[in-house]
């Protein structure tokens, strides 16, 4: 357990970040954004977790940055020195959700508003409680978008919506957000921590090795020409297809047995 505004647990190759300030419906001060990071990191870096999830205690997923803190700072320091969070916490975190090696889940049990839905939208999969929305209130405090919003919510839901989502803000509900593209499935809140668990464990006990191609291809061809995917997509298929888990897999495919899968590298 890294710290009290972050709790980290492990359970079967499933690394669970819940960020713990619900009094403040999660929002991220100083040491929770220094402590998520290095919490992910540890994850990241940690060859038996095989799956990662993030979600929040109490009410909320994350309310994004904490602003009771935001306006000490600017009284105290400055716009440019209390920006520089940007840079220096919400940037990291932000790549290192979008490319570590093992599939990303956040399970938003609760509102997930600025900085807090920029988290959601990097996970490759958004499990969202029936009660839970999102909320991108950075115009309606004077402030651009953050933690690579500007990249993943366009991917999302199209740059019409994006641009209505972000200058109009407002909360979006758990239903528009699956019909928007944001939310991977809508769960209602008395199955939520079940579904979440389930889901995560399935990830776990899958072809890791493939899930981390598969992130990495999808991120490269959002930016590239079809050509380029085409070309860039041969590698890690030659890569996956030496691992022992494709072999095993065919072989059970054969047999007409489901297959198993250990993630081990080629």
């Amino acid at each position: 357990m890294p710290g009290d505004s972050v709790l980290v647990e492990r359970h079967g190759g499933v690394g669970l970040v819940r960020l713990n300030r619900p009094d403040a419906l999660n929002a991220l001060d100083l040491a929770t954004k220094q402590l998520l990071l290095t919490s992910l990191q540890d994850l990241a870096a940690d060859r038996g977790i095989r799956c990662v999830v993030l979600t929040g205690s109490g009410r909320a997923f994350c309310v994004g940055q904490d602003l009771r803190e935001h306006a000490v700072d600017l009284e105290q320091a400055g716009a440019d020195e209390v920006l520089s969070t940007v840079a220096e916490h919400y940037n990291p975190i932000a790549t290192l959700l979008h490319t570590m090696d093992k599939p990303v889940i956040a399970a938003v049990n609760g509102i997930a508003a600025g900085a807090g839905a920029s988290l959601a939208f990097l996970a490759d999969y958004r499990i969202v409680a029936e009660s839970a929305g999102f909320n991108l209130a950075f115009a309606q405090i004077g402030l651009s978008c953050d933690t690579g919003c500007s990249w993943t919510l366009p991917r999302l839901v199209g740059p019409t919506v994006a641009f209505r989502l972000l200058y109009l803000g407002g909360t979006i509900s758990a239903e528009e957000s699956l019909r928007l593209g944001i939310a991977s499935e809508v769960v209602p809140d008395t199955e939520f921590d079940d579904r979440a668990t389930e889901l995560a464990a399935r990830l776990a006990a899958g072809p890791t090795q493939a899930y981390a191609a598969i992130r990495q291809a999808l991120a490269y061809a959002a930016s590239n020409t079809l050509t380029d995917a085409l070309a860039r997509e041969a590698e890690p298929m030659q890569r996956t297809g030496a691992t022992p888990d494709h072999r095993r897999a065919v072989d059970a495919f054969l047999a007409k047995q489901p297959p198993t899968f250990a993630g081990q590298r080629s």
